[in-house]
């Protein structure tokens, strides 16, 4: 895996020679792929061009990483994320973070679109995550200790950095954007919940559901980078209505929610 990863860097670094390299990486979930559009001087790589990445499958996932800049500051955004429902292992989706960590990421934003599962957390609210439930069944630490990124045993008593959260609350008041914040529980997919199964875990404390994330959050904390994970309400879960949504409803809605969400990371990023 060592040697994979350090393939991977190499290629990367490579290909970004000369250029100001990043230390804020940002990871677009469904529906938020255009945020790429406001990247400035962009230098786009597929996946697969890349040692080691899988190609993304999922709908609306471009499977692509930009190098640019966002407010002047250089950043590198995961265009696409890998998801284990996909097939892939969950060291295999979560490979790109430890690259990123490998090129010198120190902050990462990760964002994802997601099911409420509270009532006041409307389709289209954004929802900053304070913490979250790992429903996955599985952990991407699993196997052999990577000992040059963290300890054997992590602590996740702060998996999301509460400065980074902070200044994004503060962000959006100074532009009157509401914001809500709350807990994620993510699942494997692909297919959605169940009512009983929203049921369950609004009652365990979860605010959001959805089929991603807390790999990458965990492999992150794990490779020491500070964490923002932002989720965009798409849809409410199964315990507030009977009619099936769609991916064409869960896309619409991260639209609604994109332009505030540019506005807050634009300034965040010169600020954080």
């Amino acid at each position: 895996m060592n040697e994979m990863i350090l393939s991977a860097a190499k290629y990367l670094e490579h290909k970004i020679a000369n250029k100001i390299k990043p230390e804020i990486a940002i990871i677009l979930g469904t529906g938020l792929n255009s945020f790429a559009e406001i990247v400035d001087n962009p230098q786009i790589i597929p996946y697969e061009e890349i040692p080691g990445f899988c190609i993304s499958t999922a709908p609306s996932h471009q499977g692509r990483l930009i190098f640019g800049t966002i407010s002047d500051v250089p950043v590198l955004l995961m265009q696409g994320r890998l998801h284990f429902y996909e097939g892939y292992s969950m060291q295999e989706i979560t490979f790109p973070v430890r690259v990123m960590a490998k090129i010198g990421i120190k902050k990462m934003i990760v964002t994802n679109a997601a099911g409420s599962l509270n009532e006041k957390i409307i389709p289209g609210s954004i929802v900053t995550i304070k913490d979250h439930i790992n429903f996955m069944g599985t952990n991407p630490l699993i196997g052999k200790n990577l000992d040059n990124f963290g300890e054997r045993f992590p602590s996740l008593h702060e998996p999301y950095d509460h400065k980074m959260i902070e200044l994004f609350h503060e962000i959006a008041t100074e532009k009157d954007i509401k914001i809500h914040t709350g807990v994620y529980v993510a699942v494997t997919g692909p297919s959605f919940e169940t009512h009983a199964e929203c049921s369950m875990m609004a009652k365990w404390g979860a605010d959001l559901v959805g089929m991603s994330t807390i790999p990458e959050v965990i492999v992150g904390k794990h490779s020491g980078l500070r964490i923002l994970g932002i989720s965009v309400a798409t849809n409410f879960g199964n315990i507030f209505h009977s009619k099936s949504h769609t991916q064409e409803e869960i896309r619409a809605n991260a639209g609604k929610a994109q332009k505030n969400l540019q506005e807050i990371i634009f300034d965040l990023l010169k600020r954080v």
